[in-house]
């Protein structure tokens, strides 16, 4: 009676079993689809067409309200004096405003009593009008300004040069995978897979941050923004006949 009850079992797992195991067809497995994957590059040059810079007052004096009060006159003189140039008032921000002391020493290095205050007013200013730049940098030093630094180039608007660049590179990609499968002796099926990478230029910064006395010597050089490249790279998966 035992016997017959495990040969019941063992014959009821095994069809259970089977039910449960894969099925194959037929004809075998599905052969995978044949593609080709093909890059492109498209560039594009841009001009800079705007221009940020960081320009500040820095006065000091033994009594710290005597400090601010000349920082704050130097900063109204030199602010509109910015603006006599074409700036508008919502592109200078203020962005810094700090006052210090340090003690003073004599000649002999030996601590003097006496305190130095200083003050330090910068604006961040936004050019609009490049064509201007080098009067603006000489009427803010004639109004007070002895720290400009980080001149930053940009352009305003990347939008056509972007959509001008990945046309370019989706041309680019299409072309090479024309010519790819010509040479190969296939034919280009259903575009599978498309993927971009948009690599937009950072801002070009001048770095001649200098005092009052250099921008007024260099403010009659001309001054040249350069140009900026941006790029975009695309990545094209053809299915093959």
């Amino acid at each position: 009676m035992k016997t017959k009850t495990i040969l019941i079992v063992l014959v009821l797992a095994a069809l259970t079993l089977g039910a449960c195991a894969p099925t194959v067809a037929a004809g075998g497995a599905t052969p995978a689809t044949r593609s080709i994957t093909v890059t492109g590059a498209g560039l594009a040059t841009l001009t800079p067409d705007i221009a940020y810079i960081y320009i500040g007052v820095h006065t000091e004096s033994l009594a710290a309200a005597e400090a601010v009060a000349q920082n704050s006159a130097k900063t109204e003189t030199l602010v509109n004096a910015i603006q006599q140039t074409g700036v508008a008032a919502e592109d200078i921000r203020t962005t810094n405003f700090s006052i210090y002391s340090a003690p003073q020493y004599g000649p002999d290095g030996q601590p003097t009593g006496q305190t130095t205050y200083a003050v330090d007013n910068t604006v961040y200013v936004t050019v609009r009008d490049l064509a201007g730049l080098g009067k603006l940098l000489d009427q803010a030093v004639q109004a007070g300004a002895n720290n400009i630094n980080n001149i930053q180039f940009d352009v305003a608007d990347k939008t056509q040069a972007m959509s001008d660049a990945r046309k370019a590179a989706v041309d680019a990609a299409k072309k090479q995978a024309e010519e790819l499968a010509a040479a190969a002796g296939v034919t280009l099926g259903n575009l599978q897979t498309i993927s971009s990478y948009d690599s937009v230029p950072s801002p070009v910064f001048d770095a001649r941050g200098m005092g009052g006395g250099g921008v007024a010597a260099a403010s009659a050089v001309p001054i040249n923004p350069g140009t900026m490249q941006l790029t975009v790279t695309v990545t094209l998966t053809y299915e093959i006949k």
